[in-house]
């Protein structure tokens, strides 16, 4: 077991694996890019604002591939994984699919046998090859071995491509002009690997930089070349920002310091970081880092980029700071539809904003008519409850209300909307002796080795008289400590009525990733029951 392993089976090391580790990681129809009609002020967006997505996108490696942007995220337990957004401008940015359609990494991951929290999906990379037109995604995978998947469009389907047997730890990759695949990796020792000329074997490897000791740790890789230039862009987590430069893939490098310490572009919240460079059709970069910003998590953030006489990057800034506003990119504004609004589950798949808490029960689940959740596991701890459905939470503030019929319940079913992370809290609906009735819990805890250690308590009850009922959650993910969400409830979708204390969110970074809204039905007693989610809509003020 390498250290990295023993820190996040052991809670006494967490301490360490910020410093060391806080890179980790961080089916759908094909894209049609349609303009999305917007207003006329929209269309003459002069300036943008960071983050440029006040959601929880971590580890991002954006790429570019003609005149589109496509941008990559750590997911870890969440299935499917490693969404891909799509962007024309670099700021509005819309989500278009999954580099992983499944964690098909071990039955922990099924929630069969054990549990996948805060492994799975960490910092990868994806690049596209143009001699193939096809696009690759990469990460390893329980610092075991590494998987590749690919696509010959970004929206999918995509499949899964190799499996290599060496873990690519933060892994960056790099399609030389020449076709040649290279993957630079490492914590603190930096290695470069050469890929097979079809992707799927490793056929050099070598340790090309080893971190000075005044630094300490340098990982989330970034590989580029750019004007004949090999360039390694790496994260001292979670304040830095260093860039290795070379004229081959094997060295010898120089190191560059790019940023360390410098103020953030969101209140509260921390440096931005890691990331990764890319440049416009008309040749201006721009770097997206991301900023830790617990309890919401890690959100993306844009600034331009200029490079010195002697090829490095510098981040131009506003006060010495990252800016919280930039002038827009020199590209035409192509607004996208919101990340929020409503989902009433008309369609015969998934939206690809939606990610289960592990991989689902396809069996247990439909959609088109709404969408049927049945029960897919008897336990009374939400943590080991298959089928939850996830929802990421824009920040500062946002509300999620869900419309739900639970006609179908069977008795000591549990089913609801959930504030989800190591630390839960949930408004729903209790099912017991013939009778639905209105619950709200808190208390559903996790230790820093992510075992449940607590499985919820009771803080209020409410009779429910209808045939429908709606719930909401209101949070507040604004970076810092004592951060709340309260929640509500409502027979006719109008009049809404609190239910329960408010709940405190934790705002420690140990699970990496933030506070989702979660849909979740489980049974304590025995499968068939079930609950049709009739709508689902996320606001914000």
């Amino acid at each position: 077991m390498n250290w990295i392993e023993h820190a996040l089976r052991h809670s006494s090391d967490r301490r360490r694996l910020l410093i060391a580790g806080a890179g980790l990681a961080a089916g759908a129809a094909a894209a049609v890019y349609a303009p999305y009609a917007l207003g006329q002020a929209e269309a003459q967006q002069t300036s943008f604002t960071n983050p440029v997505v006040w959601q929880d996108f971590a580890d991002v490696e954006v790429i570019r591939v003609g005149a589109d942007f496509y941008m990559t995220a750590s997911t870890m337990h969440y299935s499917p994984g490693a969404p891909v957004l799509h962007s024309r401008d670099l700021v509005n940015w819309e989500f278009i699919g999954h580099s992983v359609p499944r964690l098909d990494f071990g039955a922990k991951y099924d929630l069969s046998g054990g549990r996948g929290y805060v492994r799975g999906i960490w910092a990868s990379t994806l690049a596209y090859r143009p001699s193939e037109s096809r696009y690759y995604w990469l990460g390893q995978i329980d610092f075991a071995r590494s998987y590749m998947y690919t696509a010959t469009n970004p929206a999918g389907p995509w499949t899964q491509h190799a499996q290599l047997s060496r873990a690519y730890y933060d892994a960056g990759m790099l399609i030389d002009t020449d076709n040649t695949m290279y993957v630079a990796y490492g914590n603190t020792q930096i290695s470069v690997a050469q890929l097979s000329a079809d992707g799927k074997t490793e056929v050099r490897n070598q340790q090309v930089f080893s971190t000075p000791s005044n630094i300490g740790t340098l990982e989330g890789a970034r590989f580029y070349k750019i004007n004949g230039n090999y360039y390694i862009f790496l994260t001292r987590p979670a304040n830095g920002q260093y860039i290795l430069k070379a004229s081959s893939p094997w060295g010898p490098y120089t190191l560059r310091q790019v940023l360390l310490d410098m103020r953030g572009p969101i209140a509260g919240g921390g440096v931005p970081h890691q990331g990764g460079l890319v440049s416009t059709p008309g040749g201006a970069w721009y770097y997206m880092a991301f900023v830790d910003a617990y309890p919401g998590g890690r959100m993306p953030a844009l600034a331009p980029i200029t490079w010195t006489s002697d090829g490095l990057p510098q981040v131009t800034t506003v006060n010495g700071a990252w800016g919280q506003t930039y002038p827009f990119p020199n590209l035409t504004p192509h607004p996208v539809p919101p990340m929020t609004g409503a989902d009433t589950f008309t369609s015969a798949t998934l939206a690809a904003k939606w990610e289960w808490n592990h991989n689902p029960d396809n069996t247990k689940w439909t959609t088109g008519n709404g969408l049927r959740l049945q029960t897919a596991t008897v336990t009374n701890d939400l943590y080991n409850a298959r089928n939850t459905i996830t929802h990421r939470i824009p920040g500062p503030t946002s509300t999620a209300t869900v419309e739900i019929d639970p006609s179908a319940m069977a008795n000591g079913d549990r089913a609801g909307l959930a504030m989800l992370r190591d630390a839960s809290a949930w408004i729903g609906l209790r099912r017991e002796n013939g009778v639905t009735r209105l619950s709200m819990t808190d208390g559903l805890t996790m230790d820093g080795s992510w075992n449940t250690t607590g499985t919820g308590t009771e803080r209020a009850r409410a009779d429910l008289c209808g045939t429908r009922v709606w719930l909401r959650v209101k949070a507040d993910i604004r970076p810092g400590s004592g951060r709340q969400a309260v929640f509500s409830y409502s027979e006719d979708g109008s009049n809404f009525v609190p239910l329960g204390p408010a709940f405190t969110l934790n705002s420690n970074w140990t699970f990496f990733m933030g506070y989702r809204f979660a849909v979740f039905n489980h049974a304590t007693q025995a499968l068939g029951g079930a609950i049709t989610v009739r709508r689902f809509e996320v606001a914000t003020p």
